[in-house]
């Protein structure tokens, strides 16, 4: 889902990108200390987690006012 142009949306949206990132971290975590883990599925979700960390920083530029104007 894509929030919309105003602050709130794209606050609401950056927290819910954040709270998936750190549930991705503890999964992650958990995940690479079983020595029986499944490879693939570590690596999906550390690139999830790395798309996840470029979303964020996308949305915090936008929220970022533009100075040029």
């Amino acid at each position: 889902m894509q929030p919309g142009n105003d602050p709130a949306s794209l606050v609401r949206h950056l927290t819910e990108l954040r709270e998936e990132h750190r549930d991705l971290d503890v999964a992650i975590a958990r995940l690479a200390g079983d020595p029986a883990c499944n490879q693939l599925q570590l690596s999906r979700m550390k690139k999830r987690k790395l798309r996840l960390k470029d979303m964020i920083a996308y949305f915090e530029n936008k929220l970022i006012p533009d100075l040029d104007a």
